[in-house]
């Protein structure tokens, strides 16, 4: 029996459905629900036009009040490429990768567009810097798709903002320009798994906001993403300090991450890069 729309989504977040068990599992909300990230990849280069074609796609996604505000940064120079990774050993996928890229906010662009139409800017604010992540943001899943819908696959890389400085020299980005992700780009090496999502009834609210019964869903979310994927001792987190828990579980996995300071060093930098955040 061919796969549905329901078989997707109960893949993805481990619940029965019978939302889409009448429509075949293709076309874009198909791509969208057989999402995989990808950090293994052959080594075959990824052609021009494919990039292209990605990259269009990537750039046809919305923008606020059609500012555009991003810029895409390939990384073509391996000596650079494997020097980001060598920040982050372990995440060999940046070095390895056939391409890495990374994904700016871009609020110098209108800037410059100001001045050279002589017009006044008094918008350096932080709705501005909001603006520009945004639109990376939304570039940056934008591209994600184009090119799973191609065939190749990708890791976004976050952990570039821990170097934020040593990366903005790296790749020379100016002012009122700041990366918010890295993405490795290339044909996957093998098919990958669905990361289990927390349920709909965590994340989509009517009306008002209610958490409630959070305490209750996160149980039964942690029960069921460990029946799935069940996280070896070894990798649960601070181990020295909290010692080892049983069940873990994701709710478990991203307090311990959250317990430690994490990326206090980029709100100076952006201050420093132009931003007046008022």
């Amino acid at each position: 029996m061919s796969r549905t729309i329901a078989d997707l989504i109960q893949e993805r977040f481990g619940l029965p459905t019978e939302a889409g068990r009448e429509r075949p599992a293709e076309g874009a909300l198909a791509l969208l629900l057989s999402h995989r990230t990808q950090r293994r990849y052959k080594p075959d280069p990824i052609p021009d036009d494919v990039l292209e074609m990605a990259l269009a796609g990537a750039l046809s996604a919305p923008s606020k009040s059609d500012l555009q505000q991003v810029g895409i940064v390939l990384v073509r120079d391996r000596a650079k490429q494997t020097t980001i990774g060598e920040w982050t050993p372990a995440m060999p996928w940046i070095a390895e990768a056939p391409l890495f890229m990374v994904f700016c906010g871009d609020h110098r662009r209108i800037r410059r567009v100001s001045e050279l139409r002589a017009r006044p800017f008094p918008n350096d604010t932080l709705d501005m810097f909001m603006n520009a992540a945004v639109d990376a943001g939304l570039v940056l899943q934008a591209f994600i798709t184009a090119a799973e819908a191609l065939g190749l696959g990708g890791c976004p890389i976050s952990v570039v903002r821990n170097h934020v400085e040593k990366l903005a020299a790296l790749l020379e980005l100016p002012p009122g320009v700041f990366p918010v992700a890295g993405l490795c780009v290339g044909y996957p090496l093998q098919p990958g798994w669905a990361s289990m999502r927390l349920p709909p009834a965590v994340t989509v609210h009517t009306d008002r906001y209610d958490d409630a019964d959070l305490p209750a869903q996160l149980l039964a979310y942690d029960a069921r993403r460990e029946a799935r994927h069940a996280t070896p001792k070894e990798s649960q987190r601070f181990a020295d300090r909290f010692g080892y828990s049983e069940p873990y579980g994701w709710s478990e996995d991203k307090a311990r991450q959250y317990s430690v300071p994490e990326r206090h060093n980029f709100g100076p930098f952006i201050r420093r890069h132009g931003f007046g955040l008022a």
